[in-house]
This record gives structure tokens, sequence and C-alpha cells, in this order.
């Protein structure tokens, strides 16, 4: 075998042992790891996936909340495919991203009285959704409505500048964001199936 390979073999790392320390609580030797794990999968979302710097760090967020709440309700069913999973997870919240994204870009204003039956059914199930959101934020704690609403009313706005205006470091804003997000989605899916 030439260098290059025996080089390649070294450098690769076995992070099975991560969904260990995450469950056990192992912060540190999670955190050592995670150091590595991270800006892996940044690069990963900017080299394949053609994410900026700031979108690629959301995602990868976002997709570890999701990864980290599964290894805590022990859901990995194979913990040596952890670093595939998390790749998975995080291309996946950009792509959401993106159709989301693209969703809202897309929306054009019609001219008046040039509405087309479905677009009128569109606007009024918009228009029943932006409800259902009113009233679940009126179920939420004030703080948690005031920080929500932050981002609804400012829609684009990043995590840094949000942890400014909130006083709050950027890891624990988008936590946050989440899990608020989390609570609408369930209090809307409640709602919805009443």
């Amino acid at each position: 075998m030439n260098t290059a390979t025996n080089q390649t073999r070294k450098s690769r790392v076995d992070y099975s042992s991560l969904v260990s320390y995450l469950q056990m609580q192992k912060t540190r030797k999670a955190n050592e790891l995670l150091e590595e794990v991270i800006p892996k999968l940044v690069d990963y979302l900017k080299v394949t996936m053609g994410a900026d710097e700031n979108t690629a760090k959301e995602c990868v967020q976002q997709a570890f909340l999701n990864v980290y709440e599964r290894i805590l309700d022990d859901k990995i069913r194979d913990p040596k495919t952890i670093l595939s999973y998390f790749m998975q997870t995080s291309r996946n919240e950009l792509l959401n991203l993106q159709a989301s994204r693209k969703r809202y870009s897309n929306y054009e204003i019609p001219e008046e009285g040039m509405v087309e039956p479905a677009e009128q059914i569109d606007r009024l199930v918009d228009e029943e959704r932006a409800q259902a959101l009113k009233v679940c934020l009126t179920k939420l704690d004030e703080d948690s409505r005031v920080f929500i609403s932050y981002f609804l009313n400012n829609p684009g706005v990043s995590s840094k500048q949000a942890s400014v205006e909130f006083d709050m470091t950027e890891g624990n804003v988008r936590t946050k964001k989440s899990r608020i997000t989390k609570q609408l989605h369930n209090m809307y899916h409640d709602m919805m199936s009443e």
C-alpha cells in the first residue's frame, strides 16, 4: 500500500463512541469528537451541496440537535454509522431549508381579478394556518412568545443577530428556537387533529 492510503486509514476515526459519550453525558469527550465532526459536516455541505458558510453551520447545528434527541431516546440502531447519519441529516436539513426558501421566494402577487381558483384555495389555507399559528402563539409563555415572534417578524435573521438581541450564545438561540418551534408544531398538529 502507498503512504497516502495508510495516512487516510490512520486519519479515519471511529465516531461510534460519540453516541455512548452523549448518552452517558460525558461532555468533555463528546465535545472533543464534536469539534472534529462539526467542521467536517460544514465542509461536506459547502463542497457537495454548494451551501454558504452560515447556511451550512445553521443546518449542521439543527441536524446535531435532531440527532442528539435521537441518541438520547436510544433510537440510533448502529452507532458505527453515526457520521453517515449526521451527514444525511445535515443534507436533509439543507434541502428542507432550500425548499422552504424557494417556496417563499417564488410567491408572486397576482394582478387584481386574475386569481385562479386553485390559488384562492391556497390563500384560504394559508390564512387558516396563519390564524392557527396566532392561536398557538397565545398558548406559549410570554418569554417564548417574544422570542419566536422576533424570528417571525424578522425572517432571515441569523442566530448571531438574535444572540445579540437576546443576550444569549448562538447555540442557545438555536436550541431555544428549535424547542419553541417543535412546541408550536405539536400545538398546531393537536389543533388540526381536533
